[in-house]
């Protein structure tokens, strides 16, 4: 069976966005869009982001469009946002250098 970690509450949540600039809640999932300077630094984002994400078996939605990619995240077992979605943005903010 597949542990469910809590979903956060919406006061957890408020006080999690205040350390997480540029990210909102949208349909129930954490969300952010990164812009970078072209599509060459937009996928090497993604595939830094790609590794660390298979490292803790924790995977986002995302798009890319040319300079763009937005990312929703969202823990499906649980139902909402988690600490896992947290941890995972704040490591996407990283990667990306604080964009």
């Amino acid at each position: 069976m597949v542990h469910a970690p809590p979903v956060l509450s919406a006061s957890e949540l408020e006080r999690v966005l205040r350390g997480l600039p540029g990210w909102s809640v949208m349909d129930s999932k954490l969300h952010k869009e990164f812009v970078f300077a072209d599509f060459v630094e937009a996928f090497g984002f993604m595939t830094r982001v790609a590794l660390a994400a298979e490292r803790a078996d924790h995977h986002p939605e995302w798009c890319n469009v040319y300079r763009t990619v937005r990312v929703d995240l969202t823990t499906h077992v649980s139902g909402g946002v988690t600490e896992r979605d947290v941890r995972l943005a704040q490591e996407m903010d990283r990667l990306a250098g604080g964009s």
